[in-house]
């Protein structure tokens, strides 16, 4: 099986990519969808959470009040190096479980999204990776559309590599600034050789083989 882990900037398109590989027949898991699985009420990391930055940061209801946590850990580098330190190794192990099943399903290609792929040094997990890039004037742009404001933004940005290292270190790089058709003809010449014919997806998902498409399609 090959195996891609895709990363690249906030906002660069990431989950765009990943809903074009996942309607080409490849499998996709998104590790921020696992985040939040680890910290919903009742698991080990919410409880763990709460114990190292109080009970500020869970609601009423149980569960994490993630604007509040994130003003903690974006503002303040121990912190936040604190909250990965109990949630990255159970993140990894989930997706990395994910992988085993796709393995043993025998399917020909499989792709994990890891916004922190090459700053966890997670690279070497894959056969390749592929980095999701736009300029910088266009990453702030759609930040923006999602009612970031600009310390929100420059803190998130801070919180990662700067994109022209994430490019160096990658195999395949993409540019997602046009239209949606553009990142898919990128996206055919980097994995085509692995999609499927739609009516081969259809009975796979027939047959549950068919992995959950990621909850976000949009730029």
């Amino acid at each position: 099986m090959k195996l891609f882990g895709l990363t690249g900037g906030i906002g660069m398109g990431k989950s765009a990519a990943a809903g074009l590989l996942f309607r080409g027949g490849i499998p996709v898991t998104d590790t921020d969808d696992l985040a939040r699985s680890i910290v919903a009420p009742g698991q080990p990391a919410l409880a763990e959470i709460q114990r190292t930055f109080g009970d500020e940061v869970i609601s009423p209801e149980g569960t994490l009040r993630r604007d509040v946590l994130a003003r903690i850990v974006f503002s303040d580098l121990t912190a936040r190096e604190k909250l990965e330190a109990i949630t990255h190794p159970r993140i990894r192990e989930l997706w990395k479980k994910r992988v085993e099943t796709w393995r043993e399903r025998g399917l020909k290609a499989a792709c994990v999204i890891i916004p922190l792929l090459f700053e966890t040094s997670a690279e070497n997990d894959f056969d390749a990776t592929i980095c999701v890039a736009c300029s910088p004037a266009t990453q702030r742009s759609r930040l923006a559309i999602r009612g970031w404001g600009a310390e929100q933004t420059a803190q998130r940005i801070a919180a990662q590599w700067p994109i022209e290292k994430k490019i160096a270190k990658a195999n395949y790089v993409v540019w997602n600034e046009g239209s949606p058709e553009i990142l898919a003809a990128q996206l055919e010449v980097i994995c085509g050789q692995f999609f499927i014919e739609p009516e081969t997806k259809s009975a796979q998902g027939k047959t549950g083989s068919a992995e959950k498409s990621p909850g976000r399609v949009s730029f």
